[in-house]
């Protein structure tokens, strides 16, 4: 056999040999991300299952891409030996086997979390408030996009809901609370700041109106609150339903509600915890989906005066 020939045969061999103790690309891996993985943890999950070559190159992606805690857990379906890149890219965004694909809005109590929960298959409507209610987790639901699997028991969905939370706003409260608050009179204020604002960028405003209102000892007077006491959101209040009997009634009541009257958004906690600088008592909401705001009263009823002339005109 000459050179020529004994090279091409023993390259020949070598792939031959390697394809038995190699996946080729393209041949499928099903892989399990569970809930809580870290980085490390999902490294190892893909290295073991033979979707990537090198767990460490794998972690050096997610700290050079700040992606540690955008990994969400699932089933997948993978190729053989993919690119740690593709992999990662696939964690963070890709759809995944026998999983729903559930939108939770910011501002959504926990009522309207399960109907769409169980709408969709997901979980039980009844089970998964009653879990909600003994546990107290309303407010520490985090909104955002999920992947749910079909049938899953209440508990693993809060659970999932709970560890977004931990992983998005729980960070938030390691720089202290503002005079006067702890992490859940923060999440109650979060709450109906997330209910009151319509223009995201007036979220410091109107989380300082109602921190000046509560250091003064003064009534909330959220109408969100009164909505979350009639038990859904009421467009367009009666002075009956601002005498409900409630310890939600913020208009009846003094102080903060007992608990979140929905489930905020990072931006409405961050606003509590970095109000506006300014004085602001009142506000009302103009024609447009903003407010006015002031720090008299009688300035607020000129206001509230103007709005109404205008809608007249």
């Amino acid at each position: 056999m000459s050179g020529f020939n004994k090279t091409i045969f023993s390259a020949v061999f070598l792939l031959a040999a390697l394809s038995t103790y190699f996946c080729w690309p393209g041949a499928k891996a099903q892989v399990v991300i569970p809930e809580g993985s870290s980085a490390a943890q999902a490294a190892a999950i893909l290295k073991q299952n033979g979707v990537i070559l090198s767990s460490n190159w794998f972690k050096l992606l997610v700290l050079a891409t700040g992606s540690a805690k955008k990994i969400m857990p699932g089933d997948y379906s993978f190729r053989k030996y993919m690119s740690a890149e593709e992999a990662l890219w696939r964690l963070r965004h890709s759809t995944y086997i026998n999983h729903v694909r559930i939108v939770l809005p910011e501002g959504w109590r926990m009522e309207q979390m399960a109907e769409r929960l169980q709408s969709n298959g997901v979980t039980d409507k009844s089970r998964f408030m009653a879990a909600v209610n003994k546990s107290g987790l309303e407010g520490y639901l985090f909104p955002s996009t999920y992947y749910f699997k079909k049938n899953s028991s209440a508990q693993e969905v809060i659970n999932l809901l709970n560890l977004e939370f931990d992983r998005r706003v729980r960070p938030l409260f390691s720089k202290g609370f503002p005079s006067g608050l702890d992490e859940k009179k923060t999440l109650i204020l979060a709450a109906i700041v997330e209910r009151e604002a319509a223009i995201p960028t007036e979220r410091p405003l109107i989380a300082a109106v109602y921190l000046n209102r509560y250091h003064k000892g003064m009534a909330l007077e959220a109408d969100p609150t009164v909505q979350y006491a009639l038990g859904y959101w009421k467009k367009g209040l009666t002075l009956k339903d601002l005498k409900i009997k409630s310890a939600y009634n913020t208009y009846a009541v003094g102080g903060l509600p007992p608990g979140p009257i929905c489930n905020p958004g990072y931006d409405s906690v961050s606003a509590v915890l970095n109000p506006a600088d300014i004085d602001a008592l009142y506000f009302v909401a103009d024609r447009k989906g903003r407010h006015i705001f002031n720090a008299k009263f009688s300035e607020h009823l000129k206001a509230k005066r103007r709005i109404e002339q205008a809608g007249k005109e």
